[in-house]
């Protein structure tokens, strides 16, 4: 999962999702139009990283346009099931995948990108077969529901090669207790994106719970 510069796109990739930010937002957009001003919103925050989940009919516009007029954030997909949602993602302009699990053919395919992914895990076995794969970044889904930061410990010492970005179910209250493990590199969330400020267009807001998601590196430091 290294800063490479897929054959089918320009867009440069991340270097690492893990390595970008303490908390990526999970994003799930019903209007492309609000997709600037939230992703300048959240980067001005401390989050650069972005996460756009592929549930909703204006998830790629949502993903092109941060792509092309928020040069500072590292836009993202998610909630990405097939080898088809990995190739709209990619041409979209996503600079890291994410997928809430996987199958041989999705990880083909994401593998195939030039770009940073995370597969998602829940089970030891699956992490071990990821590894047996020689992928060592995964996402942990759904954190909270799988055994969350007890699980994640467990793991640590017979598998200390894996790193997670737990997601699902996080506050901001049970963030750092993720984040001082030593096989987590950052956490996915949605708090930091209330429906009442989106539906508002509260970008203010936004910007201000992005900060403080953002200084959860200081507190884990």
């Amino acid at each position: 999962m290294g800063g490479v510069t897929s054959a089918a796109s320009s867009v440069p990739a991340a270097p690492s999702v893990l390595g970008l930010a303490p908390v990526v937002p999970v994003v799930v957009l019903h209007d492309a139009a609000d997709a600037v001003p939230l992703a300048r919103a959240l980067v001005a925050g401390g989050l650069p990283a972005i996460e756009v989940t592929l549930r909703t009919p204006a998830a790629l516009d949502a993903i092109r346009a941060v792509a092309q007029e928020v040069p500072d954030a590292v836009i993202g997909a998610g909630t990405l099931l097939t080898p088809a949602d990995v190739d709209a993602a990619r041409a979209a302009g996503s600079r890291f995948l994410v997928s809430p699990g996987w199958s041989p053919r999705l990880l083909g395919a994401m593998r195939d990108s030039g770009v940073p992914f995370l597969p998602g895990v829940s089970t030891a076995s699956e992490v071990v077969t990821l590894l047996d794969e020689g992928v060592t970044e995964m996402k942990f889904f759904p954190a909270e529901a799988a055994g969350g930061t007890a699980y994640l410990k467990s793991l640590s010492a017979p598998l200390p090669q894996a790193r997670f970005c737990p997601t699902g179910g996080i506050s901001l209250a049970s963030a750092p207790s993720y984040l001082a493990l030593p096989n987590v590199g950052c956490v996915g969330g949605t708090w930091m994106l209330p429906a009442d400020a989106l539906a508002a267009k509260d970008w203010d807001r936004v910007r201000e719970l992005a900060r403080e998601a953002a200084a959860l590196a200081v507190r884990a430091d």
